[in-house]
């Protein structure tokens, strides 16, 4: 296991556009466009992976281990490609979901291929490509390592009930980041936030996917079955606050700059940020509030028609092999979705990296574990109604 590398991660996990651009195409997952719906038996293609030893895959910047000296070497996929003879064409490509929507959706709802044959997509933007039937199932049979070891709690979102057709690449949690140092107390609840000594110290996610579900978790919601009222209700509470001048503004990941200056003492914040984060300040800390958080991901998907499946579904369950994912989490930070990895990085010799194995943030303690959960989704024909309120309030 090589030791623990100094990478960033703040890009990962950018802005998105809160639907900006992606309220139209968000309608096109809806009813209005029937014809957009690929029906299970128009999903698959021609497989070329037995003669045809390679495949193409698209994923966020900084998302895979790099090595220190030649960072155009990529040290667990040049082993994948090794040992299978299978040739990886690896795009850096998702900056942002509905960017990437967009630059794909109108081969895939042509029935046309899309030239890639594994994407790395948020599980929220999955649910649109699921319920659009734009992906295939993976054959579970080929995955011995994804039935065996992916996270229990990761294994059946209500999206995609068993994961028949997504298997989470990093996960994370949206929770609420802070400056004990400064702030001179803890945090614990959601309701911490609206405080007298925080006023106009706080900031929130601006974009509607990234926000809601933390906030609903403060009024004690389970957020696997929200309501629209309960939506509605944050809404009210959020606007409450940003006329009281309790809300600094609505952030993407430039929260980070706001958290380390200062000028912000508390925020919602993923948790693979703030580990990057803590390695310059000690003082910032990462708290899953005692009503919950959100457990979320970004998922590995073969789009419909993809030249090579069976390729695809090799490469995915070899990352779910405890020592590759050991090394991966090692770099990138967030939490591994791959339990049996904990045991990998903590025999290690190095001491950072056994250190990860006890960082919370990676792997998340019995005790945080029964905190996190998955959102329900927000479906199509919600999202329009949704979107317009909650973009008015965040200045969108």
């Amino acid at each position: 296991m090589p030791a623990i590398r100094n990478t960033s991660a703040l890009s990962r996990r950018s802005l998105l556009r809160a639907l900006g651009g992606g309220a139209a195409l968000g309608a096109l997952a809806g009813c209005g466009v029937p014809a957009a719906y690929v029906a299970p038996g128009d999903r698959t293609g021609a497989d070329l992976s037995a003669a045809d030893k390679r495949l193409t895959w698209a994923n966020w910047p900084l998302y895979i281990d790099t090595d220190d000296d030649d960072t155009g070497k990529r040290p667990t996929l040049d082993a994948f490609e090794e040992r299978t003879g299978i040739s990886v064409d690896y795009i850096e490509e998702i900056n942002d979901n509905d960017e990437f929507f967009g630059k794909i959706s109108p081969s895939l709802m042509n029935h046309q291929r899309t030239g890639r044959d594994l994407i790395v997509i948020s599980d929220w933007m999955c649910a649109r490509f699921v319920r659009l039937g734009w992906v295939q199932e993976m054959d579970r049979a080929a995955q011995p390592n994804v039935t065996k070891y992916l996270d229990p709690l990761l294994r059946s979102p209500a999206f995609d009930p068993g994961r028949k057709s997504t298997v989470p690449w990093q996960s994370g949690i949206t929770g609420i980041a802070y400056n004990h140092r400064k702030l001179g107390r803890e945090i614990r609840h959601v309701s911490d936030l609206w405080a007298d000594d925080l006023k106009g110290r706080v900031t929130l996610l601006s974009g509607l996917d990234e926000a809601f579900a933390l906030l609903m978790q403060g009024n004690g919601v389970d957020i696997t079955q929200w309501t629209a009222d309960d939506f509605h209700r944050v809404c009210d509470q959020v606007e409450k606050h940003v006329h009281g001048g309790q809300i600094r503004r609505f952030t993407g990941n430039d929260y980070i700059k706001d958290l380390s200056s200062g000028d912000v003492l508390a925020c919602q914040a993923y948790s693979g940020d703030v580990i990057q984060l803590q390695a310059d300040n000690p003082d910032i800390r990462f708290v899953v509030p005692e009503e919950g958080a959100e457990l979320w991901s970004e998922s590995l998907m073969i789009p419909n028609l993809a030249r090579h499946k069976a390729n695809a579904e090799k490469l995915v369950d070899y990352y779910y092999e405890p020592e590759v994912a050991a090394e991966l989490a090692a770099w990138v930070n967030y939490v591994c979705p791959v339990p049996a990895a904990q045991d990998v990085l903590a025999s290690s010799k190095d001491k950072d990296t056994a250190a990860l194995a006890e960082d919370p943030l990676i792997f998340p303690d019995a005790a945080m574990r029964k905190r996190l959960a998955i959102a329900r989704d927000i479906e199509s024909g919600e999202r329009a109604e949704f979107a317009k309120r909650w973009n008015a309030i965040a200045g969108l």
